[in-house]
């Protein structure tokens, strides 16, 4: 290739020789560029799609934990719901089973025969027992107003202040939660405002 000069003709085009080894090497140049700007594009695609991975990562993390504690909650409700069901299905139960051990007494003060009641007792106590219903025992216990109820006091000089004296009606636990409390008769010594 050839140059042409501008020195005396302004009509010239001037033309600047270059060699196959200079356009070789500009062509690699370019290419170095270019592929330097693709590698670069490709990086901050790269970083993009990282960031955009994590972003889901975390929010698949969070809608897991939220549907964990959902589960746990309705668990705990529907657990809640139906341990109050069977507390009020056995509030109800137990009046029954109080009229029957009354009528147990009425028939043995009475000298009347009680093994059918003996026997349908006993069957009440199993299920009360399988359903975890356990009795509250307070007959010579201090008064705990968290399981019992005074309904009367009497002066007693011998014993000490709250002392149970009487239980008026039995009280029951279900699952630690106190489902009747026991209706008693408490001392209190004699003097004592």
């Amino acid at each position: 290739m050839f140059e042409m000069s501008n020195e005396n003709n302004s009509d010239e085009i001037p033309v600047k020789i270059i060699s196959e080894d200079e356009i070789d090497k500009n062509a690699e140049t370019i290419e170095d560029d270019n592929e330097g700007i693709f590698v670069q594009e490709l990086k901050n695609l790269l970083e993009k799609e990282k960031e955009k991975s994590q972003d889901l990562e975390n929010k698949l993390k969070y809608t897991l934990a939220d549907f964990q504690n959902l589960n746990k909650k309705t668990q705990s409700e529907i657990e809640n719901g139906i341990n109050t069901k069977l507390s009020l299905f056995m509030i109800e139960f137990l009046k029954i089973y109080d009229d029957f051990v009354r009528a147990k007494d009425v028939f043995s003060n009475n000298e009347g025969n009680t093994e059918g009641l003996d026997s349908i007792l006993k069957n009440m106590d199993s299920l009360l027992e399988k359903n975890s219903i356990i009795p509250i025992d307070a007959l010579g216990e201090i008064f705990d107003p968290n399981l019992h109820e005074a309904i009367s006091i009497i002066n007693d000089p011998k014993l000490d202040d709250n002392t149970i004296t009487k239980e008026i009606r039995k009280g029951y636990i279900s699952r630690n939660k106190i489902i009747r409390p026991t209706l008693v008769e408490i001392s209190k010594k004699q003097g004592k405002n």
